[in-house]
């Protein structure tokens, strides 16, 4: 080995020894590695920073923004709505959302189905009252298992098409992975549902759950609109789907008197207040469901929402403008453009309008208001503000807006039409012109340490292959199996290209390692197919680190994971992968 390689390797060996420990964050470890790596000479000063640029960093970036738009949009509740069920047992909800995962993955990129249903599992677990970390590993998981079976689903099978044409003149066509993908993933998802999901260590990354929980539940009002479809129903109607959806239906108002008890029964009417309690994540969740309104429909902030409008927590003291007197009767709505939303008074009924409640001191406020003023709406009030919880209003008038820019970036992306962060990027210029995402926002949603992690790592990686160290591990592998039977060449090419995907991107793994099953076919005389497919399945086979594939660290930070949790699930999902594509490549692809 050369001096470079010697250095390198001892770099890669020290990361992943500290990341391992755990001890130090990710970001400063890969950093750190990546600054020694300069000083020492491996990585060339005009490259040190190249991997902040790189398609993988900005995908990985420019995903949580759009995930963060469909979330906003009102595009995860209707995916919730739809197809999941908080009520359903864990198992249960990782078979289907991985089955989900995996056929939307065969069909497009696997990152983009990642990037659709990563908020619809966490907002999934924050109504089941658990840790979003026991199912986005394995939704991360089945997403990519899922990106095997077709030529489109993940970059590795692209590339080795391309090879393939190189080398034989004819590349493999769409469903040419499927046989042997297929299988490969059917086993793994089965695995994930059955006994992987298991292994998980627990932890609570604080992403899906209500960290201000022992807060009661806002008393809220929403108005029916004129052209609702709730009109000429029942009250009792709303009852299940108030309960699925965490909402107590306490009552309805009508001409300024409230209704109770046998008001279940009136048939609903046009302009009739809905008296709510929930909290503001299921509330905003019920409001966007059924197209409600909320109180007073005519406020500048209510029509406005979703543009620039932000909710607000608020606790009053006595000192307070607004203690003793209603939002009302203190012009809170015309003096500042705001609303209140709802109030929490623990052990106290409040029967009135909210707008005509007299406050009293230590209630809890939410409040509708300017993103711009909200500052100046607390101090005006003279209230203490709550730890911000992140609550967003959902813009639920832009739903099929966002999905629609959302799918067009993505066909056009798995069609080769347009590069992929590239039509991500146009999804987030579109997120924020039509008004999906306030402009304000778009960097509070990026997960800057995951960001620092693969800008750091990139360089490093890229230069292990410039300084010829994936050569040596390809030469090396050459010499090993020399005599060897095919399908245990097969197993140990596998095993080599899985290492070397957890440990460089997929993308630069499938380029080394492909050349290599075609050098190591000519030298049996036999078809490089097998060698070929094996390497397309191993590279895509990244489980043991979050670095290996873009999916796993974009669950990273949501999922609250350390970077040796992905092997406890992962390593026994390689072995079955590898166990089931041997047999399965010699029944397809024969030698």
């Amino acid at each position: 080995m050369t001096t470079d390689q010697i250095i390198l390797f001892t770099l890669f060996g020290a990361v992943f020894a500290l990341l391992l420990w755990g001890r130090f964050r990710y970001d400063l470890v890969a950093f750190s590695a990546l600054m020694a790596g300069v000083l020492l000479g491996v990585v060339p000063v005009d490259a040190a920073f190249a991997g902040f640029g790189h398609p993988a960093t900005l995908v990985v970036a420019l995903v949580l923004v759009v995930s963060a738009g469909l979330v906003r949009s009102g595009a995860v509740f209707l995916i919730t709505r739809t197809l999941v069920d908080a009520t359903r047992s864990l198992k249960t909800h990782i078979v289907i959302m991985g089955g989900i995962g995996g056929v939307l993955s065969a069909f497009m990129n696997n990152v983009a189905a990642l990037a659709l249903l990563m908020p619809v599992d966490i907002a999934t677990a924050r109504k089941a009252g658990r840790s979003p970390g026991v199912s986005l590993m394995p939704l991360s998981f089945a997403t990519i298992l899922g990106g095997m079976v077709t030529l489109i689903g993940t970059p590795p099978n692209i590339i080795i098409a391309t090879i393939r044409q190189d080398a034989l003149g004819e590349p493999f066509r769409m469903f040419d992975f499927a046989p042997v993908g297929g299988i490969a993933a059917i086993a793994g998802l089965l695995f994930i549902a059955l006994i992987g999901w298991r292994l998980i260590p627990a932890r609570d990354s604080g992403v899906g759950g209500d960290r201000m929980g022992e807060l009661a539940p806002y008393l809220a009002e929403l108005i029916i609109p004129a052209e609702n479809k709730l009109v000429g129903t029942r009250l009792r109607e709303l009852l299940d789907p108030a309960e699925k959806a965490d909402v107590a239906i306490l009552g309805l108002m009508r001409g300024g008197k409230r209704r109770f008890g046998t008001g279940r029964n009136l048939e609903i009417k046009p302009d009739d207040v809905l008296v709510l309690e929930a909290t503001p994540e299921a509330l905003d969740e019920f409001r966007t469901a059924f197209s409600l309104a909320i109180v007073p429909a005519d406020n500048p902030a209510a029509d406005a929402i979703g543009e620039g409008v932000s909710l607000i927590e608020m606790v009053v003291p006595e000192s307070s403008r607004i203690a003793a007197r209603t939002a009302e009767s203190l012009g809170l709505s015309w003096r500042k453009r705001t609303v209140l939303m709802g109030i929490a008074r623990q052990g106290k009924r409040i029967t009135s309008h909210l707008r005509k409640t007299v406050v009293e001191p230590g209630d809890i406020l939410l409040l509708l208001a300017p993103s711009d003023t909200t500052d100046d709406v607390v101090d005006w009030l003279g209230g203490l503000a709550l730890a911000d919880r992140g609550l967003n209003v959902t813009r639920d008038s832009k739903t099929w807006l966002a999905i629609g820019l959302f799918g067009a970036a993505v066909l056009a992306a798995s069609l080769g039409l347009v590069y992929l962060p590239v039509a991500l990027g146009v999804v987030v210029v579109g997120y924020v012109l039509t008004r999906i995402l306030p402009l304000s926002e778009i960097y509070d949603h990026i997960e800057w340490p995951v960001v620092v992690l693969l800008g750091s790592m990139i360089p490093l990686g890229a230069a292990l292959d410039t300084s010829g160290g994936t050569e040596l591990i390809a030469g090396a592998l050459v010499a090993l199996t020399d005599g060897l039977p095919a399908w245990m060449i097969l197993t140990v090419l596998m095993v080599v290209t899985m290492t070397l995907s957890d440990i460089l991107n997929n993308t630069a793994t499938t380029i080394v390692a492909a050349p290599v099953g075609i050098q190591m076919a000519q030298t049996l005389d036999v078809s490089p197919d097998p060698f070929l497919m094996a390497v397309a399945i191993a590279a895509s086979s990244a489980f043991l680190t979050p670095i290996g594939h873009k999916n796993n660290t974009l669950i990273l930070g949501p999922g609250g994971y350390g970077f040796g949790d992905y092997w406890r699930m992962g390593l026994p999902l390689e072995i079955i992968i590898v166990a089931v594509s041997i047999p399965a490549i010699l029944v397809f692809w024969p030698l």
